[in-house]
């Protein structure tokens, strides 16, 4: 498929955006009265601040001693970013349950509390339909201020001399919020660098960020397949999900039929919409308490673990086409720099979804447990590591960072929300930043086979003869 090239009129901003290269670590949101108490169990409608609690307090506070390269000879070559798109509205579906809900809490909830009475009488249905998943004003700042932040984490490859030079990359989704954030994150260098003389292209290209609509099979096999989540509608309709919606009933004073599993999840999204768009503790929140939000981004997590991680084979290797070009960017940087060229693509944006980053999360096999996620297994998964909440708020991005060391000794370093993390596999005492040829050894099936077109053919028996 080929890429759309969108030019694009960058802008300028006034404010002087300021460098701070250390940050407090003694911020604790519990403490904020503006920051519901389940603010940290949100899943994939979760703020990014809640994963680095200390942009709390500077959103543009970075810390360059994650890094620690093994030694000072170590250098930058290349770095490529796979970022989830900004805040957005919710979609029209998610609307409409939301209007529900809020109709029914008006007309027939009894109970008497003062956060109840705020929403009958003080609080009204905003969201709208047409809304439909569009990049929020938060959305612009969280692309912006991550896009001044990784110039400060990584000064010598994200740079003005390289913007202008067109050593920097930008690839898009089609769809408006990525697009948008794409966006954004350029304004957010150009108003850094107040570049007002010069327009930076992006490229939309579906065929990269969003694989999964062109994974043929994946597409019949899990996405059109309601059996393929049959554990997420057990859940669902289990006893601890019973219990959650019967405490919402109580908390509301309407009868338990009336509080079904979709209009709970509606509640448990208008707390995380109102939180992450607004930045305010809305009176929805009050619906869930600690145990019961726990419960709610299991249910997420059970959903996302089944059709976009581990539950189905297909689910990764829909990611194919996207691994293999990471690591031919990566190649080619490695053989320009190998011969003494400059690299001649030092960075690449990519700007996708939750749903691009997390198969591509779990064909590299991070956050993988011991045991599956199921429909019953609830209590015994509360220390999982496979966790929305921690790998995919809005804004949600791995890095990949190649780093040459001298001696043609080339090393790769992952971080994942601007934390450094580990391949899985790799366990060295440089496990941060293994040796590159480790990395592909490690990968190597994948290297080798991984061919989307083969893993995403929708295979037919025979006809009979």
């Amino acid at each position: 498929m080929p890429d759309i090239v969108w030019k694009v009129t960058v802008l300028y901003f006034t404010t002087i955006l300021g460098f701070c290269c250390c940050f407090h670590t003694d911020v604790n949101p519990e403490d904020n009265p503006n920051i519901p108490a389940i603010a940290k169990y949100l899943a994939t409608k979760g703020r990014y601040e809640e994963v680095n609690p200390h942009l709390i307090d500077d959103i543009l506070a970075v810390n360059r001693s994650i890094l620690q390269p093994p030694s000072a000879q170590c250098r930058e070559i290349h770095l490529t970013a796979i970022i989830r798109h900004g805040t957005r509205y919710p979609t029209s579906k998610n609307v409409k349950k939301m209007q529900k809900l809020y109709e029914l809490v008006k007309s027939s909830a009894a109970a008497k509390q003062s956060w109840l009475r705020e929403i009958q009488t003080q609080w009204r249905m905003w969201y709208t339909e047409d809304m439909d998943g569009r990049l929020v004003q938060k959305g612009v700042d969280d692309h912006k201020h991550l896009a001044v932040r990784l110039s400060k984490l990584f000064p010598t490859m994200i740079s003005e001399e390289k913007l202008r030079g067109g050593f920097i990359k930008f690839i898009t989704s089609s769809k408006h919020r990525c697009v948008n954030s794409t966006l954004s994150f350029k304004a957010g260098l150009t108003g850094l660098w107040a570049i007002t003389d010069k327009e930076f292209d992006h490229a939309v290209n579906d065929a990269l960020m969003r694989f999964f609509d062109h994974c043929t099979r994946f597409v019949e096999e899990v996405d059109n397949n309601p059996s393929a989540v049959s554990e997420v509608d057990k859940f669902r309709q289990g006893p601890e999900m019973r219990r959650v919606q019967e405490k919402i009933a109580d908390r509301l004073r309407v009868p338990y039929d009336n509080i079904t599993d979709d209009l709970t999840e509606a509640a448990f999204d208008l707390c995380a919409y109102e939180f992450a768009i607004k930045a305010v503790n809305s009176p929805w929140c009050q619906l869930f308490d600690e145990s019961d939000a726990k419960v709610m981004e299991y249910a997420t997590d059970l959903r996302e673990f089944w059709k976009r991680g581990y539950g189905h084979d297909i689910n990764s290797k829909a990611s194919c086409a996207l691994f293999h070009d990471i690591f031919s960017r990566l190649n080619k940087a490695a053989g320009e720099n190998k011969s003494g060229q400059q690299v001649t693509e030092a960075v690449t944006v990519q700007v996708g979804h939750a749903e691009t980053l997390l198969p591509l999360l779990t064909l590299l096999g991070f956050f993988k447990d011991s045991d599956a996620l199921t429909s019953t297994n609830y209590a015994s998964q509360t220390q999982r590591s496979f966790r929305t909440s921690h790998m995919l708020p809005y804004a949600a991005n791995l890095l990949l960072v190649l780093y040459d060391c001298g001696g043609g000794e080339l090393r790769l370093q992952p971080l994942l929300n601007e934390k450094t993390v580990t391949f899985p596999g790799l366990t060295d005492q440089r496990a941060s930043m293994p040796l590159y040829e480790d990395v592909k050894k490690h990968y190597r099936e994948l290297l080798q086979g991984c061919d989307f077109e083969a893993e995403c053919q929708l295979f037919k028996p025979p006809a009979d003869v």
